[in-house]
């Protein structure tokens, strides 16, 4: 089995974007809204902040208690647009289940809308046109795909997704290559109920945060299997939504958590926060 090192190929990414940095002579900064406490956030957002710190790029966080008002949120982004000097606004994902996503998401400046997730971006990425910014967890997944596979002709690839937002970004992106998948949303009991769908795909693209639930009696022989799901256990350990022991000796290619699609997709946001500060700084 192929396990992909999400770290080198993010490494080219971040190296490249950090020498534009250095011969622009600029110093882009990056706004990240965080609320409530979730323990994988609070990864996330640390390594962000870690990788950016060596490529030039500031990151200045906004914390919110779970309780804070829907508007508090909203009106915080709308003061970060005005402010000319933050180039790339995020809303750190998942949000607590009291909050509206698309509502809190719109009110981001599309160009600086660096994780692609306002409707505008969506809408142009629908339309076969080229949004201000591609969403970085979909451009993760879709290097990983080049990687495992060279033709993409016949291949059945379904996707098991938690967010109505990412698996419509995910889709469109894919289609602008010709790939075509056919894309799932998150229910109770999913990967059971899905296992003969989950046995002919010869790609299963998961990103849906539930341990180690897809194993290795549920898929083809040979499959290729891209993990995007990352967990952090009370114990600290991360861990991604594939069984990694029971699929060892079926899958063909696996992208391993951590060191996979994470790293990828931290390089994809902040070259993301660069081209901002470029395009529309």
């Amino acid at each position: 089995m192929v396990i992909f090192n999400g770290k080198t190929e993010a490494e080219k990414i971040l190296l490249e974007t950090k020498e534009k940095i250095l011969e622009e002579r600029i110093q882009p900064v990056l706004a990240v809204i965080s609320i409530g406490d979730n323990p994988s956030s609070r990864l996330f957002i640390k390594n962000k902040k870690k990788a950016a710190k060596r490529i030039g790029i500031k990151v200045t966080q906004y914390k919110f208690e779970e309780t804070v008002p829907e508007d508090e949120i909203i009106q915080k982004i709308e003061e970060l647009n005005q402010d000319s000097g933050v180039n790339g606004i995020i809303v750190q994902l998942p949000l607590p289940k009291n909050f509206k996503i698309d509502r809190i998401i719109e009110k981001i400046n599309p160009q600086k809308d660096v994780d692609g997730f306002h409707m505008v971006n969506r809408d142009l990425l629908e339309k076969g046109e080229k949004p201000y910014f591609y969403s970085p967890l979909p451009s993760a997944v879709l290097t990983a795909l080049k990687t495992a596979i060279n033709n993409f002709e016949g291949k059945r690839i379904i996707a098991i997704v938690n967010s109505k937002i990412f698996g419509e970004n995910l889709k469109n992106l894919l289609r602008r290559t010709r790939i075509k998948v056919n894309f799932i949303l998150r229910k109770k009991n999913y990967f059971l109920d899905i296992r003969t769908k989950l046995k002919s795909a010869d790609v299963v693209i998961t990103v849906c945060g539930c341990v180690k639930q897809l194993k290795g009696d549920m898929i083809k022989e040979g499959a290729v299997l891209i993990d995007g799901g990352i967990i952090v256990l009370s114990n600290g350990k991360v861990v991604g939504d594939v069984d990694k022991k029971s699929i060892a000796n079926k899958a063909a290619f696996l992208t391993p958590v951590p060191g996979g699609i994470g790293p990828l997709t931290i390089a994809f946001l902040l070259k993301n926060v660069y081209l901002a500060s470029k395009n529309y700084g």
